[in-house]
């Protein structure tokens, strides 16, 4: 993909703090109009490389583009940028701060008014229009943050935790207000901790433990080639067959059902057969792909126990 062809590219960047590196040689593009999960631990440097992207630090190496551009004023316009830490505040009208944001970003008055009216109303604010900061939940000043980062109508979404604060009831009303960005074909860059959240919005996703890349691509893609054979299994008996290592290598234990994951090569008819030869009694017996909490759980144990494997020699 070239440089131009990209809402953002980032090249064999690199970021240290003295002796300590937060970013090392990342390299990653994101595509106009998609949904990019930025995902890893805490600590990994999701937040130090987000803060290179809008320009608040600098990388000691490499380079970053926005739209095939160097990071500058005029093309941080196009970004709308909600920080991991909120910035709201306190003692000041929640109106007379959006429209103070609105400014920051040359939103005309009128325009201002009228876009800070729709989104409290969308976001069920109206009524809190005119009080402090500290009136509100911390749900709420969540979301008149996420207000604050769209009111420019920006072409980029960087949202660093955008559901810290919320409850499930606003994470499932904020996922809807991202999935309306989304379908307008803006592009939405955002870390998050919540994996199902990024299974359900993301088309790509870049995984990062101790400042490098660990894992890139789509999501489809990611998991078609992930290499996990499971099955989700719902049955009375069988206990015998589910021992058999030769076969099953591991079993999750869920609330109501198993996960088996079979061995690399091994057939899941085979073992169907052998549970319905045993007398089992099935209910549920379904191939399932894994999900994104499984695959962020493996890559980041695997490349701890990687790295401490080099260490060792």
């Amino acid at each position: 993909m070239s440089a131009s062809s990209s809402s953002l590219r980032v090249d064999s960047v690199t970021k240290k703090f003295g002796d300590f590196t937060a970013v090392d040689d990342l390299s990653f593009e994101v595509r106009p109009g998609r949904v990019f999960g930025f995902l890893g631990p805490n600590g990994a440097g999701k937040t130090t490389t987000i803060r290179m992207i809008v320009g608040i630090t600098l990388p000691d190496e490499g380079r970053i583009e926005l739209w095939g551009r160097s990071v500058s004023g005029a093309v941080q316009e196009r970004i709308g940028y909600l920080p991991e830490e909120r910035g709201l505040y306190k003692k000041m009208k929640i109106a007379d701060q959006l429209r103070y944001f609105a400014a920051l970003k040359n939103v005309p008055s009128a325009v201002a008014n009228k876009r800070i009216d729709q989104w409290l109303e969308r976001l069920e604010l109206t009524e809190w229009k005119n009080r402090k900061t500290t009136d509100l939940s911390k749900g709420m000043q969540q979301k008149v943050q996420f207000i604050s980062t769209v009111l420019h109508d920006p072409d980029l979404l960087i949202l660093d935790e955008p559901f810290s604060g919320l409850d499930p009831v606003n994470v499932e009303f904020m996922i809807e207000v991202l999935s309306e960005f989304r379908a307008k074909e803006k592009t939405i860059i955002f870390s998050t901790h919540l994996m199902e959240t990024a299974e359900r919005l993301c088309h790509d996703i870049l995984l990062i433990n101790r400042a490098q890349k660990v894992l890139s691509g789509s999501l489809r893609s990611i998991k078609e080639g992930y290499g996990k054979n499971l099955i989700a299994l719902r049955a009375v008996g069988g206990e015998g067959i589910l021992s058999d290592r030769s076969l099953v290598g591991r079993i999750v234990q869920n609330a109501d059902e198993v996960v088996v994951e079979l061995n690399k090569d091994a057939d899941p008819q085979v073992l169907l057969k052998r549970l319905l030869d045993a007398g089992t009694v099935i209910s549920k017996f379904e191939k399932i792909e894994p999900s994104l909490n499984d695959i962020f759980i493996d890559q980041v144990r695997g490349d701890a126990k990687a790295r401490t494997e080099v260490e060792a020699e």
